[in-house]
């Protein structure tokens, strides 16, 4: 039987030899409906790149918004770009508690009993039921890193972190497409607890 001792030596190996995969935090945001772009900026407007996300095609629009909720409001969240089909709000605990509404940790997308809240832009708003999420900590990566780091789409993984707070986060989903880049996605809250900043490096534990 593998003594504790053993086995953290075993574990720091196989993680220092493990491919580095790069984490990308995320404050809150929204992605937004192009119906409901309208609706917050105008009849016709679109989107207005700022600057390029890691992820292939992606962006942070200059556009912000006003979220408000039973207990208070929250100024200058980013919209993130392009248009998808459905609005959706990812937001962290702490903000659940100061604008005081309800939102369950989901994967992007799993919307069903998700938050509901107000978005508030310079020509309207909008009104979310069911479309508010605290984001599921996840791996974007493309087929080609699934087969160098011997995972697949939809598993569930193990990713430590190093430095000073480190950690080891259980129960991050996999996420396999041919247009997405590797990279760790967490929020603010985690990356703090872990003492992480965009650009950092974590690896997977065997």
């Amino acid at each position: 039987m593998i003594d504790a001792l053993l086995q953290e030596k075993i574990t720091a190996r196989l993680a220092h030899t493990a491919p580095a995969i790069p984490v990308g935090i995320s404050n809150r945001h929204v992605h937004l409906s192009q119906p409901d772009v309208e609706a917050l900026f105008g009849k016709g407007y679109t989107l207005t790149p700022l600057k390029p996300l890691r992820q292939p095609g992606q962006f942070a629009a200059e556009e912000c918004v006003t979220i408000v909720g039973p207990k208070g409001s929250l100024t200058n969240v980013r919209v993130l770009g392009p248009t998808r089909p459905i609005t959706q709000l990812e937001v962290s605990r702490a903000d659940c508690f100061a604008l005081g509404i309800k939102a369950p940790v989901r994967e992007s997308g799993q919307l069903e009993n998700a938050g509901s809240a107000l978005l508030v832009g310079p020509k309207g708003h909008v009104e979310l039921h069911s479309q508010v999420i605290c984001a599921w900590r996840h791996i974007h990566m493309s087929p080609q890193d699934a087969r160098a780091l011997n995972v697949s789409n939809g598993q569930k993984v193990s990713v430590r972190s190093g430095g000073e707070r480190q950690l080891t986060f259980d129960e991050v989903v996999v996420r396999v497409r041919d247009d997405f880049a590797l990279e760790f996605h967490i929020d603010t809250e985690e990356a703090n607890a872990a003492g992480l900043k965009n650009g950092a490096q974590v690896t997977l534990v065997r």
